[in-house]
C-alpha cells in the first residue's frame, strides 16, 4: 500500500526535476547570473523543492549541461524508429545546431563554476559519440552515405557549427553548413542493397 501511495510523488519530483532544468536552460543561456530564486519561481517549485534538487549554482548549471546532451543523444535512436536512416541524421544535425548553440550560451555560467573542462568532456563526449556512431552506422547500412566516415570525421566535419554566434541570425548559416556535410557524406554512396532473392528455382526440361 505504501508503494502505490509513493509512486505519483516519485513522479511528480521527476517532472519538477525536468522542468526546473528546462527552466534553467533557457535562463543561464539569456544571462549566466540569473538568480536561483527566479528560476524556481518560473519553473513553479518552492524553494525547498529547488534546493533538494540542486543545493547550489554550480550543481545546477552542470546538470543543465549533462541534461542538454543527453536529449541530444536520446534523440538520434527515437528519430531512427520514425524516420529513413539519411533523414534521422539530417534531422539530428538540425538538433545538433540547437544543442550547439544552446552551449554557447552557458559557456559563461560554465566558465564562472569551478567545474573542470574534463569532467564536462566526460559527460559530453560519450553520449555525443555513441549516438553519431548509431546514425552513422544505420546509414552505412542502408547505403546511403559512403563507408567508413568515422564520429571523429563527422565532428571535424561540423566544427563550423561552434564559430557561429549564437546571439546571432544562426539559423541559416547553420542550415547551409550541415546541408553541404549531409551532401558530402552522400558522395560515394552505395545506394540501398538489393533485396536478398529466394532459393533458386529449377526449370523443368
Amino acid at each position: 500500500m505504501q508503494q502505490k501511495k509513493d509512486a505519483p510523488l516519485r513522479s511528480d519530483a521527476q517532472r519538477n526535476r525536468e522542468r526546473i532544468l528546462e527552466v534553467a536552460l533557457a535562463e543561464l543561456t539569456r544571462s549566466s547570473d540569473t538568480p536561483l530564486s527566479a528560476i524556481a519561481k518560473k519553473a513553479g517549485v518552492g524553494q525547498g523543492t529547488f534546493y533538494r534538487n540542486f543545493p547550489n549554482r554550480e550543481a545546477l548549471v552542470l546538470e543543465v549541461y549533462r541534461y542538454e546532451v543527453q536529449q541530444l543523444a536520446d534523440t538520434a535512436a527515437q528519430l531512427l524508429e520514425t524516420r529513413t536512416p539519411d533523414r534521422a541524421l539530417r534531422d539530428w544535425m538540425d538538433r545538433l545546431a540547437q544543442y550547439a548553440m544552446a552551449k554557447a550560451g552557458l559557456a559563461e555560467a560554465l566558465r564562472a563554476s569551478t567545474v573542470t573542462r574534463g569532467t564536462l568532456t566526460k559527460l559530453g563526449h560519450g553520449a555525443v559519440s555513441a549516438a553519431v556512431s548509431l546514425l552513422l552506422d544505420a546509414n552505412e547500412r542502408a547505403g546511403t552515405i559512403r563507408p567508413g566516415v568515422t564520429p571523429d570525421d563527422f565532428v571535424l566535419a561540423i566544427a563550423g557549427l561552434w564559430q557561429m554566434d549564437a546571439h546571432g541570425d544562426w539559423q541559416p548559416r547553420a542550415a547551409r553548413l550541415l546541408d553541404l556535410v549531409m551532401d558530402g557524406l552522400r558522395v560515394g554512396a552505395p545506394g540501398p542493397r538489393p533485396p536478398a532473392s529466394g532459393p533458386a528455382s529449377i526449370d523443368a526440361d
